[in-house]
């Protein structure tokens, strides 16, 4: 790789959790007010982290998250019921995760059982 290329080379961003934006940059990246995301904060719905000094954070997770609250508010769902249905969406998410943590380790087990079955086996003969 030659030094142009090493300067090209594109450096990963931040970690998808991580509070990077300020309040301003998040309104205009996400296309929702300031005073619409401290009202969303003070419902529940999203959750920006905080610097040392209390200026909100937000990252690109809880852009993806106010892109979908302005879809439920687009199709008429009112904060309360935003809430609600964030709140399904983020059990079903955790659900899915652990489905998946399970599945693995099942695999694991059934992949264990030859072997158990061989080693009683021949304790049993």
């Amino acid at each position: 790789m030659t030094a142009e290329d090493q300067k090209r080379e594109v450096k990963p961003g931040p970690a998808s959790d991580r509070g990077v934006y300020g309040i301003s940059v998040a309104a205009e990246l996400s296309g929702i007010s300031e005073q619409s995301l401290r009202l969303y904060e003070r419902h529940g719905l999203i959750k920006p982290a905080r610097s040392p000094g209390g200026t909100r954070r937000y990252s690109a997770d809880d852009l993806v998250r106010l892109q979908r609250i302005s879809e439920l508010v687009a199709a008429g769902v009112n904060l309360a019921g935003i809430e609600r249905i964030l709140s399904l969406e983020d059990r079903n998410a955790a659900l899915d995760k652990r489905n998946i943590t399970l599945e693995g380790d099942n695999e694991e087990l059934r992949a264990q059982q030859p072997k158990r079955r061989a080693r009683r086996k021949k304790g049993t003969e």
